[in-house]
This record gives structure tokens, sequence and C-alpha cells, in this order.
């Protein structure tokens, strides 16, 4: 029974790995998992310099999942080469380094700096804001997001996947002027934008007023998306939204991902990656699959 997967030509052991932001660099979690039985590690948002994040509160529970307003915190690009790469290497896992900036030219000091190293595939996050243009996120403009995917790709040493925001009109035109810009793979959805008001205070539960909606509540707008895309693209995806379990991967999978990251889930069950991998086995064993590619996008 095959259960490996292929990204951009980096063979995965598994098809699950974790969402950005929700697993840190895997030193929270490396008590809990064997991180080298996930099919990749895919690392919190790494910037060109270290990134203070947004103002407390920045954390909000919802039905059905979680705001958050954490603002990408990160201590840049120098400590992730110093600390956090050589332990993934010894964790002898895949390596998928999330990118993020607020101009291209943070976005490349980051490719650059990561030329040479032994990680294996780069995600980058085009949801954050492009300060110089007013602020607007990357991914929400479709001739913005074909430019920086060309900028990366002529810096990049390696594969490069897009992260899609969900805050948008049509996913699939973002997913192709990503595809036309020199995309090797695309990641959806990042989280969608909510907000959330304590009745009795009468404010804001964030400080930011507004935050990331992630977790169950929006699986289905990740299955419908990941659907789209795959459609409208010849693109690898690695799915993500709401995972929670093995049905929840299987969804992805057959509506056209490749691979499927785990997010907030993790927060309550930090088993839930190894659950899944796990789970997908035994379906393949129920069903009789010989391999987990025969899935892909099954959904017609």
């Amino acid at each position: 029974m095959n259960l490996s997967v292929d990204i951009a030509g980096v063979i995965m052991k598994n098809p699950i790995t974790v969402a950005s932001g929700t697993f840190g660099s895997g030193m929270e979690y490396c008590d809990f998992i064997d991180l080298s039985k996930l099919g990749a590690v895919t690392t919190k948002g790494v910037a060109s310099t270290p990134w203070a994040g947004n103002p407390t509160p920045r954390i909000a529970e919802t039905h059905g999942g979680m705001l958050n307003a954490v603002g990408l915190q990160n201590p840049g690009i120098d400590t992730f080469l110093s600390r956090d790469l050589p332990f993934l290497l010894e964790q002898n896992a895949k390596i998928i380094v999330n990118v993020c900036g607020k101009t291209v030219e943070d976005y490349l000091a980051v490719c650059e700096k990561l030329k040479g190293t032994d990680v294996d595939l780069l995600e980058i996050n085009v949801s954050c804001p492009n300060v110089k243009e007013g602020g607007i996120a990357f991914g929400q403009d479709p001739k913005a997001l074909f430019e920086i995917t060309k900028a990366v790709k002529e810096v990049a040493a390696q594969p490069v996947i897009m992260k899609l925001s969900p805050n948008v009109t049509s996913i699939a035109e973002m997913a192709k002027a990503a595809e036309a810009g020199g995309a090797d793979a695309v990641s959806l959805i990042n989280t969608i934008t909510g907000m959330k008001i304590d009745v009795e205070k009468r404010t804001f539960q964030l400080a930011n007023r507004t935050g990331g909606l992630s977790g169950p509540a929006i699986h289905p707008v990740a299955v419908r998306m990941v659907y789209e895309v795959h459609k409208a693209t010849s693109l690898p995806i690695i799915g993500m939204g709401g995972v929670a379990t093995t049905e929840d991967a299987l969804e992805l999978i057959m509506a056209g991902a490749t691979m499927v990251a785990v997010g907030t889930a993790n927060f309550t069950n930090p088993y839930a990656t190894l659950d899944i991998i796990d789970g997908i086995e035994r379906y393949l064993q129920n069903h009789h699959i010989e391999d987990v590619k025969e899935l892909i996008g099954c959904v017609e």
C-alpha cells in the first residue's frame, strides 16, 4: 500500500502536513509525536526581520473554530536558520518553509537566505498586506499575485507553493494567476476574515477588530475551493481548512488535493496528524485501494 505523494518533484511519505502558524517549527510538538512520521512539517511564517505581531487580545474562540489576529509574529530568518532549521533536520522531516513579507523585497530576501539549505519547499504567504500598494494583500489582486510569484520564482532555489487567500471573488482566477507566474504548487485555503464582539463589554474581542477564522466552520468552503482550483489548473494542491478527522482529509483529497494540512485541530489534539495518517491507511485497506493517489480528484 502506497501513501506517498509528489509535490513539485518532492516525494512525501504520506499526504499529511501541518498548517503554518499552528505548529511552530515542530519544537512544541516533538514531545507528542515523531515529526518524521509526517509527510512534511510546514513552519510558522518566516520574515526577513523579526515581527512583533499584533497587540493582545489576539485569539478568540468561536462556534466551530477560532479567530486569530496574531499578525505573523516570528523571530525572523536569521533565528530560523540558526535554531529552527537545525532542529528540523535532526528530526528527519521534509521541510516546507512558510515565507511572509510586506513588500516583494521582503519575500525575496528570505528566499535568498534559504538558498543552499536543505529546505524542501517554500510556501509563500500572499495574505500579507502589500504596504507599497495601500495595504491590500498580494493574494487579493491577480496582477499582484502574478508579479510576486514570478519574482519569487526567479530567486528561489526550491519549488514554490503559493498559499492562496479565500477572501477573493474567484479562487480559480487567483490560482490561474499563480500558475501563470510560474508557481510549482498552490495551498489553500488560508483563514477567512471574521469578527467577534463581546456583547457584555460592547467591544471587539480582538484588539485588531478582525481576525482569521479557522477550524471546522470553514471546512466546507475549503472543500469547494480546492475542487474549483483542481478544475481550473494543473498545479498540485495542498488543501487545508478545518481538517480535524480522516474524513475531512479524504474530502479534500477527493476534491483534488494531493496533500492535506492539519491546522487548528493541533491545538486541541496534538496527535491529530498521526491519527489522520492512520485513518487514511485504514481507509485504503478497507476499500482495497493500493495507492492513495487513486483518490486525488476522484470526485467529478
